[in-house]
């Protein structure tokens, strides 16, 4: 594996760590927290992280990796047979299926529908309802997020 290559693979795996782990943490505690205080106070907290998160470091590390994955999905075409190749594949393939595709069809709609209402009306079933289908959406970042990790390690390790 070239100097290139390899510094692709790493930072591929600090790009995905990073989301994966940002996702881990709405998956297992932010998201049931904000589920556990009143309907109001949950979903114009939600509404604000949604907003916050589109000006923050977040969206260039998000969609900065998905530019890393674009290119290591290319890279592992382009040397197929190399030891590197599958693993460069299967990491590019999991961040931007399960990352960017889930989140673009599945998250960021539930996202703006959240927007769109008044936080103050919403009952509790409404919230609870919102907040698990979203969370059904994150779970699969989640997990995809933290197994193209994996994934781009292994293609480190050459």
């Amino acid at each position: 594996m070239d100097n290139l290559t390899f510094a692709l693979a790493v930072a591929a795996t600090v790009g995905t760590a990073a989301i994966g782990g940002t996702f881990f943490a709405f998956s297992t505690f932010v998201t049931q927290s904000l589920m556990k205080r009143p309907a109001a106070e949950g979903a114009a907290a939600m509404q604000e992280i949604n907003r916050t998160i589109l000006s923050s470091a977040f969206m260039p590390v998000f969609l900065g990796t998905a530019l890393l994955s674009m290119v290591a999905v290319v890279v592992a075409l382009v040397r197929w047979g190399e030891p590197c190749s599958i693993w460069l594949l299967v990491g590019g393939l999991l961040y931007l299926l399960g990352n960017i595709l889930v989140t673009g069809a599945y998250n960021v709609p539930r996202n703006n529908a959240l927007d769109a209402l008044d936080a103050n009306a919403m009952t509790a079933a409404e919230w609870t309802s919102w907040a698990k289908s979203w969370l059904a959406g994150n779970h699969i970042r989640t997990l995809t997020g933290l197994a193209a990790t994996a994934a781009f390690l292994l293609a480190a390790r050459g």
